[in-house]
């Protein structure tokens, strides 16, 4: 008989891994939606790329924190 195989860790770990998931919807969503408004009008895809890119600094943030956060915690 083989012996059953044992798994280690914690369980919040997957949580936070899941937590990644969320600002990677929010990145393609914001992204789609900036891409949509350009191609609606051109001349504010400056002003548009800027915002996109402050926002998504700030959804990053969200991601590495529940990154960490798993490492942290275990």
């Amino acid at each position: 008989m083989e012996e059953p195989t044992t798994v280690f860790g914690n369980i919040a770990t997957i949580g936070y891994g899941l937590a990644t998931v969320g600002p990677a919807i929010g990145l393609g969503i914001m992204i789609g939606k900036t891409q949509e408004a350009t191609a609606r009008q051109p001349e504010v895809a400056g002003r548009l790329f800027t915002n996109m890119l402050i926002g998504a600094g700030l959804i990053e943030v969200l991601a590495l924190l529940g990154l960490v956060a798993g490492f942290l915690f275990t």
